[in-house]
């Protein structure tokens, strides 16, 4: 199975599953950092749809960070994958430990990317939050669920490869779910780029910068987060929102 050359490739095909979404004045679309902020660059760019940062932290086993127990978004938003923890023998102590060191870059990266700017107003919208990929999906789990409270009309979950258990969980939590590649092995979200190198700061507040002209004839009026200045693909899954597993 053919994976994909970066996170802009990946990108652009995962545009192509969503151009139900192009040119609508309700359509908002957020990207988790860092890395899913670049693929949601060419998910917006395609739609011509406002760009925002939704900033979402791992909360990563110590010894195992790649592992996450859990994650955390802003306005104290806390999710935990009860497994893992019970597996990794956390108890509340290291837990709390974690969380608070993530606390910290969390907000260090909502000022960096955002500076002072307010982010989208998301109520009302259709808001299409991106990834680069989902392996737990803990850090997706936690941004859907924290998006809740901005009361957005409708979630779209779209991320270019994940487990087809983890897609098939996250899918009962959103209004739809996109997700390219599926692969029955699946031992990480690199496994398929060819360059899945680090995202920095840097190009993230450059996807940003790009992006501040996207959707500007967007009759909602909402405002553009600008930021600071610094082969084949299997078909879509995609259910509604509380569809049984395996339906």
């Amino acid at each position: 199975m053919r994976g994909f050359a970066d996170r802009s490739e990946a990108g652009r095909l995962l545009a192509g599953q969503l151009t139900a979404y192009a040119g609508r004045g309700d359509v908002v679309v957020l990207g988790l950092p860092r890395g899913g902020v670049v693929v949601a660059y060419e998910v917006a760019r395609a739609l011509d749809a406002p760009l925002d940062v939704y900033v979402v932290r791992k909360l990563g086993v110590p010894g195992q960070e790649e592992l996450a127990f859990g994650a955390i978004a802003s306005g104290g938003i806390r999710v935990l994958n009860p497994d893992v923890v019970r597996a990794a023998g956390l108890d509340q102590t290291r837990i709390d430990a974690v969380a608070s060191r993530e606390q910290a870059e969390l907000e260090r990266r909502e000022k960096a990317y955002r500076g002072d700017s307010p982010p989208l107003d998301l109520a009302g919208k259709t808001v299409i939050v991106v990834d680069d990929g989902l392996a737990t999906g803990a850090s997706m789990r936690t941004a859907i669920r924290s998006l809740e409270a901005h009361h957005p009309a409708r979630i779209v979950m779209a991320v270019p490869t994940a487990p087809w258990s983890t897609c098939r969980d996250l899918e009962r939590e959103v209004d739809e779910a996109v997700c390219l590649m599926t692969p029955d092995m699946f031992f990480g979200v690199g496994q398929w780029y060819t360059d899945f190198s680090q995202t920095t700061d840097h190009e993230v507040l450059e996807a940003l910068r790009k992006a501040a002209g996207f959707g500007r004839q967007n009759p909602s009026g909402a405002r553009l987060a600008a930021g600071p200045e610094p082969g084949d693909v299997p078909p879509a899954a995609q259910k509604p929102r509380g569809a049984a597993a395996g339906e």
